[in-house]
């Protein structure tokens, strides 16, 4: 499946907002990801994603951009565990959110990855979904590969909300009953406990 992804020019959100959240990354060693060999460019800033699926038990531990570019063949292993895994389709995560996740994850500070509870949804699966629950957004932002639900064993929803809040950059849900926390980059706001 051929990805179509959103140049830097494509972002309406601030980018002056992740950029400061990321910050400046070294690369002290080579790194290690999916089809590595071509991907290195030399030293310089660096966005990585770990994450392993709540469903699949699917993993990946890759860096997606080097130095202003991002890696296509890291984007879709992205797109593939975040997928809807109920229907297995596959939809490309919009960026902002993948950049989002990243910089949330960068701030936690932390070698564990994120448990994916739920990435992209396709609207039957989302149409499937609210009905079993009344807090599953009929226009959900899921629908559109715009968000993810994410938790840390390591950190409680109210430190990984606020690290996703600190991105300034969309919209962040805590869910404390269910341990898990919404981010997406729809408009900036905040809900729940």
């Amino acid at each position: 499946m051929q990805a179509d992804y959103f140049s830097e020019k494509d972002y309406f959100f601030s980018r002056r907002s992740l950029l400061g959240v990321f910050g400046a990354s070294v690369i002290s060693a080579a790194p290690v990801f999916a089809n590595a060999s071509g991907f290195i460019r030399g030293a310089g800033d660096i966005r990585k994603l770990k994450m392993v699926s709540h469903k699949t038990g699917e993993r990946t531990d890759t860096i997606y951009w080097i130095d202003g570019e991002y890696i296509p063949e890291a984007l879709h292993e992205i797109d593939v565990l975040m997928r809807d895994w109920r229907r297995n389709e596959i939809k490309p995560i919009d960026l902002r959110t993948i950049d989002i996740l990243a910089a949330s994850h960068s701030m936690l500070d932390t070698g564990e990855p994120f448990r994916l509870m739920s990435g992209y949804r396709s609207a039957k699966t989302n149409a499937m979904l609210r009905r079993q629950s009344r807090s599953v957004s009929k226009n959900s932002l899921h629908i559109t590969g715009q968000a993810a639900d994410v938790r840390l064993g390591t950190r409680s929803v109210r430190q990984l909300a606020k690290a996703a809040q600190a991105c300034k950059s969309g919209g962040v849900g805590r869910y404390s009953r269910s341990n898990f926390v919404h981010l997406d980059c729809g408009p900036v706001r905040i809900w729940g406990r």
